[in-house]
């Protein structure tokens, strides 16, 4: 069952989405050459509880951070640490979620550690221009593989591919929520839409296979063959004539 939001949760999941997407434009300036992502990490928990929020994904189904950190090869869900140490060249992705007031926000972005490759800043600006086409979609009266149908043909019109392992998913007062949104899809199939809906929308997409391993860890995917990923998020509302996007920088 696809959960329908009041004005006053939405207000709350605005409230978790903006401390997120507060903190992750701040982090988006300290990836440099030369950080570790233990620091982002830190920096990420001090700032959203300065925010008013809770970390979202810290001790989520065990998971032992703040915020997911994946560079380069890595997809999703890379944990930080001191060891591992930004380099000149490197795509990060940074994903993050808060909760206020029971209610939870979730959003993502690729960010540059000084100047990269034409092909990375391409594979940046394919998904991230790839969320934007799956959010052209999200109104009421669409279905749910329109949305998913858009990021896949956004992607194979550029010559990416789209992570299929993972998906976007609805969210409000838990992290995931009924629907699962999967990247790739038949335009016309799956879920109506309706007003009052809470999406976390977010596109992964590789510059090469889309096939992807689990590294030791448990957590790390990366792709199986270690070409670039980047990977863009936000979470969003169907409103009456079309979507707010709740983690929107502002």
């Amino acid at each position: 069952m696809i959960d329908i939001k009041t004005p006053r949760e939405l207000d709350s999941m605005r409230a978790a989405s903006r401390a997120v997407a507060s903190t992750l434009v701040l982090l988006r300036s300290l990836v440099k050459p030369g950080v570790s992502t233990a620091e982002l990490d830190r920096f990420a928990g001090k700032h959203l509880r300065e925010l008013g929020a809770a970390p979202a994904f810290l001790g989520y189904r065990g998971y032992p951070a703040t915020l997911c950190v994946s560079i380069n090869e890595e997809i999703v869900h890379g944990i930080p640490s001191e060891k591992r140490i930004v380099r000149e060249g490197d795509i990060v992705s940074l994903d993050l979620g808060a909760i206020c007031e029971g209610f939870y926000g979730d959003a993502a972005l690729t960010a540059a550690a000084g100047k990269i490759s034409g092909a990375a800043r391409r594979l940046m600006e394919v998904t991230e221009l790839s969320l934007a086409r799956a959010l052209e979609q999200v109104k009421p009266g669409a279905r749910l593989g329109d949305v998913s149908n858009a990021v896949e043909r956004c992607a194979a019109a550029n010559g990416m591919a789209v992570v299929r392992e993972f998906t976007g998913h609805g969210i409000g007062r838990r992290l995931h929520e009924e629907p699962s949104i999967p990247n790739f899809g038949r335009a016309g199939t799956g879920p109506v839409l309706k007003a009052g809906m809470t999406l976390a929308i977010e596109p992964m997409l590789c510059l090469g296979r889309p096939e992807i391993v689990i590294k030791n860890d448990g957590w790390t995917a990366v792709a199986a063959d270690g070409s670039l990923a980047a990977h863009y998020e936000h979470t969003v509302a169907v409103t009456e004539n079309g979507f707010e996007i709740l983690s929107a920088a502002v």
